[in-house]
């Protein structure tokens, strides 16, 4: 094999799959990435079978010969990331199966690899192909609900994104015990038959990553057994196992209608929470929110955001509000509000109650497409 590209095309390309080698691989080969050449193009890829994901990107390519090898992914990721902005030529020995790396004439790198056929095979998802969204919508999409995805492996099917295709729209919902969160949007295409399965978070958060903000589409393709989703963005393939089982029914959490709508700043309503986050910490994150409404047309209301701990004080921070409804006092896990918020572009949040034992609701003012439930906490 021996191929010239640019440095900071491969660069790109090693950041972007190296995502998916395992840390502490079982196998020599697994801790690799494969190249190969393709045409005009490198094939840069690498695959972790205990996340059942891999990740494959192209690059533009002078190919000389053809040909294929893996190598350790740390050290050629770290060899090319230093290498000065301009031509890489790759060449393979054969015989020692090492690959000899050099740019500009002045920087040369020997790296010893295993052979290709060595490297697990890809997977492919071979079946029900077609369905579409805008690239920035997806990443938006993705980022307003895995953070509320559970990290405990004790209910493994949390771990994961309940997606779901119905026409043309795809919904997006997560959930771990404390709270959910649900995100739906258009698609650029239509299906007939409705789909629904579960993409592990690390997934998503990947395809987050890697999804640029520009005019690219996430393409999706199913596998026929349903036991694996392929995402194709631009040059690169993502394709990842998806996780068996029956997501739980969470969306019944949702309330039907809300007693108490109160708008607020964004901004202000996060430095409201971060204050009170200095002294609950030491009180299991318990914040209490006042909501109360003005005494007249004319007199805004009040969301006084208030902690305590007795060992370490107690602090309020009181911001005008919106209020449609009568006034509460509830309890939230301030983390559970700030994780929210930050997730969060519109100015202003509107947070729907239904009294302090209820579940509350936090969205952007004035949309529908993003949801967010929280589960109040006990004071007593």
């Amino acid at each position: 094999m021996r191929v010239s590209v640019l440095q900071e095309n491969l660069a790109k390309a090693l950041s972007i799959v190296s995502r998916a080698v395992s840390s502490r691989p079982t196998q020599a080969v697994l801790g690799n990435v494969l190249l190969e050449t393709e045409d005009d193009r490198l094939k840069v890829c690498a695959i972790n079978l205990d996340q059942g994901i891999s990740i494959v990107d192209r690059i533009g390519a002078n190919v000389e010969t053809a040909g294929a090898i893996t190598v350790p992914a740390r050290e050629l990721s770290e060899i090319v990331a230093i290498l000065p902005p301009e031509r890489v030529d790759l060449e393979l020995d054969p015989k020692t199966q090492t690959l000899v790396i050099k740019c500009a004439g002045r920087a040369s790198n020997k790296l010893k690899g295993i052979e290709a056929d060595q490297f697990p095979q890809l997977p492919e998802a071979d079946g029900e192909p077609g369905m579409a969204i805008p690239a920035d919508v997806f990443q938006d999409m993705i980022n307003q609900v895995v953070f509320a995805a559970a990290k405990e492996e004790t209910r493994p099917i949390l771990m994961g994104i309940l997606t779901k295709f119905d026409s043309d729209r795809i919904s997006l919902i997560s959930a771990d015990g404390f709270r959910m969160a649900l995100r739906t949007a258009e698609m650029t295409t239509s299906i007939d038959q409705a789909i629904s399965l579960v993409i592990p978070a690390k997934t998503l958060t990947e395809i987050a990553r890697i999804a640029p903000g520009d005019d690219n589409q996430v393409m999706f393709s199913i596998s026929a057994n349903r036991s694996q989703v392929m995402f194709h963005i631009g040059d690169v393939d993502i394709v990842s196992q998806i996780i068996d089982g029956k997501f739980p029914d969470v969306e019944h959490l949702i309330p039907k209608a809300a007693a108490t709508s109160t708008v607020v700043t964004r901004k202000e309503l996060t430095l409201a929470c971060k204050n009170a986050e200095i002294v609950a910490r030491n009180n299991n994150n318990t914040t209490r929110v006042a909501i109360k409404p003005g005494r007249n047309v004319a007199e805004p209301g009040t969301m006084t955001v208030t902690a305590q701990a007795s060992e370490r004080g107690e602090n309020e921070w009181t911001l005008d509000a919106s209020i449609d409804g009568p006034g509460l006092e509830i309890a939230f896990n301030v983390r559970y509000l700030l994780d929210v918020l930050a997730v969060i572009n519109e100015d202003q949040v509107a947070i729907e109650t239904n009294g302090a034992s209820a579940p509350g609701v936090v969205r952007p003012a004035g949309r529908k497409d993003f949801t967010y439930v929280i589960m109040p906490m006990s004071t007593r």
